[in-house]
């Protein structure tokens, strides 16, 4: 979905898929997936901007991936890929770079690589993971059309 672009999931992330990966089978696979770059957050530039971004947003153990997600979008200069709305806000606030899920996969049939086809079944298992999305089941593509994204 990020065509030539590089795709880095901080080490947190991973952390939070591992987790779900035993609830749910199909998140393994972005566990494996060979075009996913995890990294540690490590230098004090990303130690630092992920203290700032937690202070805004980590309530017990909860947001801890978006605000290492932004401490990294925010230091290497790229965009983060987030949905919740908090963690938006923080971007918007910082001026970090930020992309919803659904734009990512509304450009990536854009650019040719994905289909319709295959966006709307990844939308209705997204929604079957009781991810929130403004569409129901089978409703991706009459959103994306209706919205003018595809």
């Amino acid at each position: 979905m990020v065509g030539q672009r590089p795709a880095l999931i901080p080490d947190m992330v991973v952390e939070e898929l591992r987790v779900g990966a035993v609830r749910d089978y199909r998140i393994q696979t972005v566990l494996e997936a060979d075009w996913i770059e995890r990294r540690v957050l490590q230098s004090p530039e990303e130690i630092t901007a992920f203290a700032g971004f937690a202070e805004l947003l980590v309530r017990r153990d909860r947001n801890r991936g978006e605000a290492a997600v932004l401490a990294l979008a925010a230091t290497c200069g790229g965009v983060a890929v987030l949905d919740d709305g908090p963690a938006r806000q923080a971007a918007k606030s910082h001026g970090v770079a930020l992309r919803p899920t659904l734009a990512l996969i509304c450009e990536a049939i854009r650019s040719r690589l994905l289909t319709v086809r295959v966006a709307s079944a990844l939308a209705d298992a997204l929604l079957a993971s009781s991810y929130r999305l403004p569409m129901g089941p089978g409703g991706f593509e009459k959103w994306a059309t209706d919205n003018n994204l595809i």
